[in-house]
């Protein structure tokens, strides 16, 4: 069972007063496999979230992940997402575009969210 070791926001967008960097390369084979979450900032789309708060990365063949983020709810039963991820063109693998709306919406640049790795641990 891996912990998550970083820090990733969903959505995140640059603050007033400077901007918000990633590190400089993530390996992302090393990425792969189920995380738990330890901690989040409160996000519209986990509100039904009470625990046992998990995402699974998956390589696919076409070089993007799966993405499987899962939860437990208040009444007991689970809550299950499933998207696509792919890299952004020169960011080391730090910086993701992620979508869960359904494929035929990929066109569409709202479908996709900035998921950004700001700090890794040393293992």
């Amino acid at each position: 069972m891996k912990t998550l070791a970083m820090l990733l926001w969903l959505g995140l967008q640059p603050q007033a007063g400077g901007a918000v960097t990633t590190v400089d390369r993530v390996d992302l084979d090393r990425y792969l496999g189920q995380w738990h979450e330890i901690a989040r900032f409160p996000n519209r789309f986990q509100r039904q979230c009470l625990g046992d708060v998990r995402a699974t990365y998956a390589r696919r063949p076409d070089g993007r992940l799966d993405v499987i983020n899962e939860c437990r709810t208040g009444d007991g039963g689970a809550s299950r997402a499933a998207g696509v991820a792919r890299v952004v063109d020169g960011s080391g693998g730090a910086r993701l575009k992620v979508r869960f709306a359904p494929a035929i919406l990929s066109f569409l640049p709202m479908v996709w969210g900035d998921y950004w790795v700001l700090a890794l641990g040393s293992d």
